[in-house]
C-alpha cells in the first residue's frame, strides 16, 4: 500500500514509529497508552502489511487467556484487512483461529498463552514465524513466561518483530511497569507512549471524548490512568522515590561512599548481596551491584562479594547467622553484624523512604529494582492498608538496609 492511501490509517502518533517498523532496526515495540490510543489498530496494519511485503513471513497473536481471542485480536487483525482494501487476498479461519494470505499461503496464527504445549507445537508450512503480537499483555504471569513463548517461536528466520501492547496498570510494583524500564535499555527495543488526544476526533465518536473530558473534570486521577495510561499508583506503594536507570561504569567508578550489605537465605529464600553508594548532600541511593542465589554455597558467596569488593571493605551482615558469617570470615570477608534494635525494621525503611532518590539500575540490579519497586502495604480488606511493612519478598531491601547502617546511626536510628 502507498504511504497517501496508509497515512488515514495511522494516528499521528505512530507515524514515526511506522518508519521505524519500516527500517527493520528494531525487535522489540512496547507500546502502552490509555484507552482509545490507536495502539491495537497500529499494530494489526503492521502485521498484514508485513506478512504481504515478505513472502517468508507469518505472525502469532496471543492473548493469555485462548477463548478471547476471537472477539479481540482476531476481529482487530480482519478490520486492518479490511481497512486495507485487501480482504479478497485474505482467507478467515474459524477453526483453529488464523488468516492465510491466498496468493502464497502465509497464515497469521492466534493462540492463547494458556496453553503453552499449543505454541510450542506451532509450525508454518512456508518461511517461519516473524511476526508476534502479545495483546494486554500485562495480563500474563512476568516476562519469564513471554521469554520462554519467544524462545518457542523466534525461530528459522534473520529478522523479528515482536509487538507487546497494554495499558499501563495502575499499581507501579506491577510486573510490567517495572519490566519496561529494564527492556528500554536494550538496544534493539522501543517504548512508545500513546493516547487518544492524538487520535482524529472521528475515529474514537465525540461521546468517547465526552466521556473522557467527563472523568478529567471529576476524578481526574481515574482520567490520567485510564485515558492517558499513566501509572499513578495503588497508595500503596512503599517505596515512592525508585528510580529505575542505567548506572555507566563510569557512573560506578566515580562512587566513593560504598555501603555494603547481606542477607541470608535459606530454604525457600535467596541469599543476596548488594553493593551502594550513598550520596549524603543529596540524600540519595544508588544500587549498582547484587548477588542473588538461592541455596549459594560459602564459596561462591565469597567469590562474588570478592568480584566487587576487591579491596575486602566492611560488609554488615544480618546478625541472625553467626556461624555463616563466620564462614565468610574464614574465607577473607570482613564481616561486621548488624547491630539490632527495637522498631529497627519500621526505621530503616522510614530512612529510605525519606531520601530524594533511590537509583536502581535494572540491568545491574534485577531482584533489587523489583523488590523496591513492587513492595506495598497489605490490604485491610475494608478499602484501606494494614500498618507496619509486610516480611516478605524483601531481601533486597534488607540488605540494603545493613549496608546503611552507619548512615542510620548518624541519623539516629537504631538498626537490624
Amino acid at each position: 500500500m502507498t504511504p497517501d492511501k496508509l497515512n488515514p490509517l495511522i494516528a499521528p502518533s505512530f507515524a514515526s514509529l511506522h518508519r521505524q517498523v519500516l527500517n527493520g532496526g528494531f525487535s522489540h515495540y512496547w507500546l502502552k497508552g490509555g484507552r482509545g490510543s490507536a495502539k491495537s489498530s497500529f499494530i494489526s496494519l503492521e502485521i498484514v502489511l508485513g506478512v504481504m511485503r515478505d513472502p517468508n513471513a507469518n505472525a502469532v497473536v496471543l492473548r493469555k487467556v485462548g477463548t478471547t481471542l476471537r472477539d479481540s485480536v482476531f476481529e482487530q487483525v480482519v478490520w486492518a484487512v479490511e481497512k486495507l482494501q485487501v480482504a479478497d487476498l485474505w482467507e478467515q479461519k474459524k477453526t483453529p483461529l488464523c488468516l492465510i494470505f491466498k496468493p502464497t499461503g502465509q497464515k497469521i496464527l492466534f493462540r492463547g498463552g494458556d496453553n503453552p504445549q499449543k505454541i510450542k507445537s506451532v509450525k508454518v508450512s512456508r518461511g517461519y514465524v516473524r511476526f508476534i503480537w502479545y495483546e494486554e499483555v500485562d495480563e500474563f504471569r512476568g516476562i519469564e513466561e513471554l521469554r520462554v513463548i519467544n524462545q518457542s517461536l523466534m525461530r528459522g528466520g534473520k529478522k523479528f518483530d515482536v509487538f507487546y501492547s497494554y495499558n499501563p496498570p495502575k499499581n507501579a510494583g506491577h510486573w510490567v511497569n517495572g519490566e519496561v524500564a529494564v527492556q528500554s535499555l536494550r538496544a534493539d527495543t522501543i517504548v512508545h507512549h500513546s493516547d487518544f488526544r492524538w487520535v482524529p476526533i472521528d475515529w474514537l465518536g465525540e461521546q468517547f471524548v465526552a466521556e473522557a473530558e467527563e472523568l478529567r473534570r471529576s476524578r481526574p486521577e481515574f482520567y490520567r490512568h485510564e485515558y492517558l495510561g499513566e501509572v499513578t499508583g495503588t497508595g500503596g506503594e512503599v517505596f515512592r522515590n525508585v528510580v529505575l536507570r542505567e548506572i555507566s561504569d563510569g557512573e560506578a567508578a566515580s562512587f566513593d561512599r560504598v555501603r555494603r550489605g547481606l542477607d541470608w537465605g535459606y530454604g525457600p529464600d535467596p541469599f543476596v548481596y548488594l553493593a551502594l553508594h550513598y550520596d549524603k548532600k543529596r540524600r540519595k541511593v544508588y544500587l549498582f551491584y547484587e548477588f542473588y542465589k538461592f541455596r549459594a554455597r560459602y564459596d561462591e558467596i565469597a567469590a562474588a562479594i570478592l568480584r566487587e569488593n576487591k579491596l575486602c571493605e566492611p560488609v554488615t551482615a544480618e546478625s541472625a547467622e553467626p556461624r555463616s558469617n563466620d564462614e565468610l570470615r574464614e574465607r577473607g570477608i570482613r564481616i561486621q553484624a548488624a547491630k539490632k534494635g527495637p522498631g529497627s525494621v519500621e526505621h530503616g525503611v522510614s530512612w529510605f523512604q525519606n531520601l530524594t532518590e533511590i537509583v536502581i539500575d535494572p540491568n545491574r540490579c534485577p531482584n533489587a529494582a523489583r523488590e523496591f519497586s513492587q513492595y506495598e502495604l497489605d490490604r485491610d480488606g475494608a478499602g484501606g492498608f494494614k500498618g507496619g511493612f509486610p516480611d516478605r519478598d524483601n531481601h533486597c531491601i534488607d540488605a540494603a538496609r545493613y549496608a546503611c547502617e552507619r548512615e542510620m546511626k548518624r541519623a539516629g536510628t537504631s538498626f537490624s
